[in-house]
């Protein structure tokens, strides 16, 4: 499959993932979490969602484990909203590259006060 063809699965599937988490999901666990990226495997089996939250590790953790229980319930409505011919399997990763540009800034920040 050419790589434009997978960017636009894993950009469609971040688009349709966002809307869901922040529209249908009622678990209180999950607050405020951004979809990042998408990988999904050339086979369209299986997907890893990035995704940020904002809050303390323990908010953290607990977001990503209310969106591994409500993984079934995505992976339907993207079976909806998509026309694949696989719904992919839904894997929910911290996407820590938010947290190291933000450290880097701070030490950009102390350098320059130096």
């Amino acid at each position: 499959m050419p790589g434009g063809r997978m960017r636009r699965v894993n950009e469609a599937l971040r688009e349709v993932l966002s809307a869901h988490i922040a529209a249908d999901l009622k678990d209180p666990r999950i607050g405020f979490v951004t979809v990042t990226a998408v990988d999904t495997s050339p086979d369209l089996r299986h997907a890893r969602v990035y995704v940020s939250v904002l809050g303390s590790p323990a908010e953290r953790d607990a977001a990503l484990e209310g969106l591994r229980s409500s993984a079934g319930f995505l992976q339907g409505r993207l079976g909806e909203g998509l026309r694949l011919k696989r719904t992919p399997t839904l894997e929910f990763r911290y996407d820590e590259s938010i947290d190291r540009g933000m450290r880097i800034a701070e030490l950009l920040d102390e350098g320059e006060e130096r």
